[in-house]
């Protein structure tokens, strides 16, 4: 609340001291940006709920301000969609300079709707930023594509995402595991409350629809195009049919769904629940390095594939700190910044980069990194399935509310 408190009193501020329009920077002439985003302060809306994430972009905070003396405030989000609202709201207002918002951890529909409504920076910014020429754009198709459309340079990538299950080998055996989402139904049904999903709009459980729409759809290329309202009941039947038979075996019998993917591991922890999962490979390694997990949990995904894609920053059409924002941004994608954030006792997300990109002394500090003995290799992370346009996780989650949520 202090951050929002702050970042509207810096509207208001920057709203009554406007003067003559500048030019935006541009991150081609990496010098005249650095100069100009020396001093500045970037209000970062990114998610709050994860305490190692947290950590980690303080700890970008702190080498900025050290490097560049640019101070970045993390200001905590539930909902990426609350900070679109925002940039929607101040370009309704009229307010084309000096924005609140800075920076904004995103993808997906929200990314979407920001293109779709030109509220974002200049085309083809991200591709200019020095650091650029270390990510690995040819052999990670979603950093170029973000659910479906071109992100044309309008955000740049700065982790991995792939979605992971986990059990607690302590409890489950191996071989009793599901192996696709028909398994699941079968295992949940002899294991009765056992397992469960954040319920949506949770990004984690909308992912978790989405896994089972592309395994139950009759023809999954038609989820890379937009919803056709007329075929969508058709389209999502099976999928509806799946939890309609999922539900009554859901921890408390789906009468009550953990809030975000934090409770659903920690009901794994409590031993609620024996199967969680979760978009990030090393989650659950991470969470034993920090003592969140018991170091019995493991990790598994599905033979046939699971959901992935890449997660971006994205810098708004009204920004008052541009250059520091790029900064930001520049920093993210770093071999420094992409190992430390790869680190299971940090984080444990993936990176963008690509190895083959980086100096000798660079890959070292990949090669460094102990990944945890819940973390799968890449050749044991099974396909990626590619993430439906942005316009089916909407309408997922409005019907699922419609059908589903608690107190409905």
């Amino acid at each position: 609340m202090t951050d929002l408190i702050r970042v509207t009193a810096l509207s208001l501020a920057l709203t009554l001291s406007a003067g003559p329009a500048m030019a935006d920077p541009d991150p081609a002439d990496w010098n005249a940006v650095l100069e100009e985003a020396r001093g500045q302060t970037v209000y970062w809306n990114a998610w709050g709920g994860s305490t190692q994430i947290n950590a980690y972009i303080g700890w970008v905070g702190e080498e900025l301000e050290e490097r560049h003396g640019v101070r970045l405030v993390h200001v905590k989000l539930e909902d990426t969609a609350n900070a679109v609202t925002t940039v929607v709201a101040e370009k309704t207002a009229g307010r084309d300079e000096g924005g609140s918002i800075d920076l904004i951890w995103i993808n997906g529909e929200n990314f979407a709707s920001m293109k779709r409504q030109g509220l974002l920076f200049a085309p083809d910014w991200a591709t200019k930023l020095p650091n650029w020429r270390y990510v690995d754009v040819e052999n990670k198709p979603t950093i170029t594509v973000d659910f479906t459309l071109p992100t044309d340079g309008l955000e740049s990538p700065w982790g991995m995402a792939k979605l992971v299950f986990f059990y607690d080998s302590a409890r489950t055996e191996a071989g009793d595991l599901p192996d696709n989402a028909a398994d699941l139904l079968v295992w949940a049904k002899a294991n009765p409350g056992r397992f469960s999903y954040p319920q949506p709009p949770d990004f984690i459980g909308s992912s978790f629809l989405k896994q089972i729409l592309i395994e139950t759809v009759a023809d999954p290329a038609v989820l890379q195009k937009p919803v056709d309202e007329a075929s969508f009941e058709t389209v999502t039947q099976p999928m509806f049919d799946y939890l309609d038979r999922l539900h009554p075996h859901l921890w408390r019998s789906a009468r009550a769904f953990p809030k975000d993917y934090p409770s659903m591991s920690q009901l794994l922890a409590d031993g609620e629940l024996d199967i969680t999962f979760a978009f990030n490979p090393a989650e659950a390694s991470s969470a034993i390095a920090n003592q969140l997990l018991p170091d019995t949990v493991r990790s598994f995904t599905f033979s046939g594939g699971t959901l992935a894609n890449t997660h971006f920053v994205a810098i708004p059409f009204n920004a008052n700190a541009k250059a520091g924002a790029l900064v930001v941004a520049n920093f993210l994608i770093s071999p420094e910044a992409q190992a430390r954030k790869q680190d299971p006792e940090v984080w444990g997300d993936p990176t963008v980069l690509a190895m083959d990109k980086l100096s000798a002394p660079q890959r070292k500090l990949f090669e460094a990194l102990d990944l945890g003995i819940a973390t799968l290799l890449p050749d044991e992370l099974g396909p990626a399935l590619d993430e439906p346009h942005p316009t089916w996780m909407s309408r997922l989650e409005e019907r699922w509310s419609a059908r589903y949520a608690v107190g409905n």
